[in-house]
């Protein structure tokens, strides 16, 4: 099992690299974070990696931190999520986000990540809410980063909301803006915004 390569880098690309490792290139796919952190083609780099044996194809996978291998690990470890879809997810999220939606139960949040449906993201917490918080050496999310996601996740859910009570999107979405324009540095909840989006949507 290959658990690590040092290397030169002959290819770069945001999905995949390809590692020269005195003469032979290993193809690895990488998320998005992992191809971004790693050095310009011909630089030296060192890449964990994780090899998934399937009957037609043996594939690696790249990552520039054990955290980032540990949370692809716990990801395929769900029923229904591959290895392709976990490289995506962690593509699509940074990885103190993806902690902080599993332990907060966000089914919402969690159902917007590329290959997920609902079942899916109810398995994920099910299965990981008390798993996860155990990886060690999380990169830090910043708090303003933090605090945007969450508000972001408001905003989502208080639009399904209003579109579960039978407005328009459109409409819905007008209301929410308009809330959130006239007080630009409130933080709120679902009810809260809400409430103030009902209103305003009847002006």
């Amino acid at each position: 099992m290959i658990a690590q390569l040092r290397g030169t880098i002959a290819a770069k690309s945001p999905v995949e690299l390809v590692i020269d490792c005195n003469g032979v290139g290993y193809a690895v796919s990488v998320s998005t974070g992992t191809s971004e952190r790693v050095p310009a083609v011909g630089e030296a780099t060192t890449l964990l990696t994780m090899m998934i044996v399937r009957e037609d194809a043996h594939q690696l996978f790249g990552f520039m931190s054990e955290a980032e291998r540990d949370v692809f690990k716990l990801l395929i470890s769900i029923s229904g999520i591959g290895p392709k879809i976990a490289i995506s997810i962690l593509s699509a999220v940074q990885i103190a986000e993806l902690q902080d939606i599993i332990m907060r139960s966000d089914l919402i949040r969690l159902q917007k990540l590329p290959g997920i449906g609902k079942k899916t993201a109810e398995r994920i917490i099910v299965e990981l809410r008390d798993k996860i918080g155990s990886v060690q050496g999380f990169e830090q999310l910043p708090q303003e980063n933090i605090q945007t996601a969450t508000q972001r996740n408001v905003r989502d859910e208080t639009l399904a909301a209003m579109v579960k009570l039978g407005y328009q999107r459109a409409v819905a979405e007008k209301a929410i803006k308009t809330t959130l324009q006239a007080e630009p540095e409130a933080t709120f909840t679902v009810e809260q915004l809400l409430r103030k989006a009902l209103r305003n949507s009847a002006r």
